[in-house]
């Protein structure tokens, strides 16, 4: 058989690489404390479940649903941007039901790249980011994230005639993986950026509530009640940028595959068009689960963020107890560690050797791109015992004469 050429750009996979990293240390019967997913291992609230419990006994909810059909959760997802940003959003226009955030910025791409057009991505960035541009059979040009910057993109490092056959850039802050975050001013410069060369500016959020505090800037002045800002807020008019929003981080729903895009009017519609030839909206239950989460208690919210500091606090004050320092990010679920030597240049084979060895699996840098080598990223998704006991089997890895 012969299959398409866009395919071949998703052929590596460290990640797959690391699974079968994990199934050796399995099979070697090692207890596995698995760092490398960010998949939140907290529950869903009781409201949000019985909501979606409701649902089923209902069997109006039993068959395809259509755009109209996602009329509530829309507004629903308005309201809630509006009450947090204090921005104005038609949610008929200006909203996109989602499966996840992952699903939009995979799909954007297919509505605005021709074969040959260039992405600017972040680098290190989300896996996904990369993937759509691809089946979208576009270029991707990297822009490097460097701690010197903050993990901020330098936009005059980018040449000239790679600009000229730029149609997108996308970004992400809260950032995974480097749980870097960005002030307002930074989204500012992006947008008129993007205004000058015809760009459109894609805005990946799934950690807006996952910030343990705000940055060196002053976000009073915003009339919000995020700790971060929005980049709708640095284009209220929604001139060229478009934001995505998961349920997966904020609310503990990522296995209900439920998000959407918000932004402007043009790109929600192109994107609502490939979505429509790929698949319907997922089950109405799913949808009233999320309209629970969005305008109902928000003290789950703030529980899980409190359970990630103190996940934060206790990883880290591990890691320097056996000398490895590492910053303290104030956002997301994760940390990103700037590997010691003899490890600082091969971040794959520190994590295949760790989790053989130790059972102990983290995310190799280089899987997020040429920048990320150097680094290893460790999700936070167990309790602080647990992953004390993760450093510990660290500490004995890094000291073992074999390394």
């Amino acid at each position: 058989m012969q299959f398409a050429k866009r395919l071949q750009p998703l052929q590596s996979n460290v990640f797959a690489d690391m699974d079968r990293a994990k199934a050796v240390a399995l099979t070697a019967r090692r207890q596995l404390i698995d760092l490398s997913l960010g998949s939140s291992d907290l529950p869903a609230e009781p409201h949000v479940i019985e909501a979606i419990a409701q649902s089923l006994d209902d069997r109006s909810t039993h068959g395809y649903l259509l755009f109209n059909g996602t009329q509530a959760f829309r507004q629903a997802a308005a309201n809630w941007y509006e009450q947090k940003f204090g921005l104005q959003v038609d949610p008929q226009t200006e909203v996109l039901p989602l499966i996840g955030s992952q699903e939009g910025t995979a799909h954007l791409p297919l509505a605005l790249l021709n074969p040959g057009d260039f992405a600017l991505l972040q680098d290190p960035g989300y896996p996904s980011h990369a993937g759509g541009v691809y089946l979208a059979s576009g270029q991707i040009y990297p822009m490097p994230l460097r701690v010197e910057n903050g993990f901020l993109p330098v936009f005059a490092d980018i040449p000239a005639p790679v600009l000229a056959q730029s149609r997108m850039m996308v970004l992400s802050y809260p950032h995974n993986p480097t749980a870097a975050i960005a002030p307002l001013s930074f989204f500012q410069e992006a947008v008129a950026f993007c205004q000058e060369h015809n760009l459109v500016l894609v805005h990946d959020f799934p950690y807006v509530d996952l910030v343990f505090e705000a940055g060196d800037w002053e976000n009073s002045s915003l009339n919000q009640k995020s700790l971060v800002p929005s980049v709708l807020q640095a284009d209220p008019e929604k001139s060229v940028s478009i934001e995505f929003f998961t349920l997966s981080k904020s609310y503990n729903m990522g296995g209900f595959r439920i998000g959407y895009a918000i932004g402007n009017a043009q790109l929600i519609n192109a994107l609502r068009q490939v979505k429509a030839a790929v698949d319907f909206n997922q089950y109405r239950g799913i949808l009233n689960g999320a309209i629970a989460a969005l305008t109902g208690p928000q003290a789950g919210v703030k529980s899980a963020v409190a359970t990630f500091r103190q996940r934060r606090d206790a990883f880290i004050t591990a890691l320097h107890r056996i000398g490895w320092h590492v910053s303290t990010p104030k956002a997301t679920m994760y940390i990103w560690a700037k590997l010691p030597s003899p490890w600082n240049q091969n971040s794959i084979e520190f994590c295949t050797q760790l989790v053989k060895q130790t059972g102990v699996a983290a995310s190799p840098g280089a899987g997020f791109g040429k920048s990320g080598e150097g680094y290893v990223r460790f999700a936070l998704v167990h309790e602080p015992l647990l992953l004390e006991a993760a450093v510990e089997r660290i500490s004995e890895f890094l000291n073992s004469p074999s390394t």
